[in-house]
């Protein structure tokens, strides 16, 4: 197998909406930020770290990101404590809520429209 790791993952911003992707990934998710390359620093943005993926959030001039369906999908251990957590913050929960064999999961988007599942793994749950 060539593969054997994902490195790192990039979602984009429009410029006039950075400051509140860099708040959304570091406060709001509770990632950890890593310095960038001194080289890509000028570029704006920031890098993030979880476990030992890599998220790299870019800055770009003509993000469209609010109509993809493109996502990240992160695992949390509680699935409502956690929608709360992002209600408060003002995070909108989409409506089309899924709940299937072992998980249970929703979707948000983030500052600058990049989608993103939210999901709790569990082995109790079944089809019905």
């Amino acid at each position: 197998m060539w593969l054997t790791a994902i490195d790192h993952i990039q979602v984009t911003s429009p410029p006039e909406v950075e400051n509140a992707m860099l708040f959304f990934y570091s406060q709001i998710l509770g990632l950890t930020e890593i310095t960038k390359p001194v080289a890509l620093q000028a570029n704006g943005g920031a890098w993030y770290v979880l476990a030992d993926i890599q998220i790299h959030v870019g800055i770009e001039k003509q993000a469209n990101n609010e109509v993809s369906r493109r996502h990240i999908c992160f695992r949390v251990h509680n699935l409502e404590a956690f929608a709360k957590h992002l209600q408060l913050h003002g995070v909108e929960i989409s409506s089309d809520r899924i709940t299937a064999q072992h998980s249970d999961r929703f979707f948000i988007r983030d500052p600058g429209g990049n989608r993103i599942e939210i999901a709790e793994f569990t082995q109790h749950k079944t089809d019905s």
